[in-house]
């Protein structure tokens, strides 16, 4: 399998942290859907990120379709999602409040960098941002009442998605969601971030490297 797109993208961090704990072997490339928008278009005329190529040579595109995917490939003994209904449930909470902050972290981002200065709409921004601190809010909230496993053969796609939303806004917007309001998240994400399946896909411009060729 082949995963397409950038690192400091959340979405294709999240499935290449998930496929890693999946054990599914892949291959990252790193073509961006600006840069090397040409390139992108030639393995996908739509152009989004993330994009898997499978085996067969289908593309799957959107990081939750791509992972439903991934776990049916992976069996369910090895899956990242909860089976008992009730923590399930909770297990969905969480991860739509996570992709809720990736969403509304990358609008702002794009406001900000696609956009001129006098040309963004700052009541826009005002409503995204106050989206994005709700999300957080009730995330923060999620794990004070019941904290989310950080470790290597605990952690699920629950802790993978709030993970790694949390560090992308803190890259990309620190001044629009303060750390310091938000402290069980900020710890969280410290002890996942240092786990070898983040850390072989670092949020950036890089390409996944297995741990055994970091």
């Amino acid at each position: 399998m082949q995963l397409i797109g950038m690192l400091d993208s959340p979405y294709v961090r999240r499935v290449a942290v998930s496929l890693q704990l999946l054990e599914l072997p892949f291959e990252h490339r790193a073509i961006s859907v600006f840069s090397t928008f040409e390139q992108f278009r030639q393995l996908n005329s739509v152009v989004k990120a993330p994009s898997l190529i499978c085996a067969d040579g289908s593309v799957l595109m959107d990081s939750s379709l791509i992972l439903d995917y991934a776990e049916h490939l992976a069996g369910p003994d090895k899956s990242l999602m909860p089976r008992a209904l009730d923590r399930r449930l909770r297990a969905l909470r969480v991860i739509g409040l996570a992709l809720a902050a990736c969403e509304k972290s990358v609008q702002i981002v794009y406001e900000r960098e696609l956009r001129p200065a006098d040309k963004q709409h700052q009541p826009w921004l005002s409503r995204v941002t106050g989206q994005l601190l709700a999300a957080y809010t009730a995330l923060e909230t999620e794990l004070v009442r019941e904290p989310l496993a950080p470790e290597r053969d605990s952690i699920d796609q629950a802790g993978i998605s709030t993970a790694v939303a949390w560090y992308f806004t803190q890259a990309m917007l620190p001044d629009v969601v303060s750390a310091t309001q938000f402290p069980a998240l900020q710890r969280f994400s410290a002890a996942a971030e240092a786990l070898p399946a983040f850390a072989a896909a670092a949020h950036g411009l890089g390409t996944y490297r297995p741990a055994h060729l970091a």
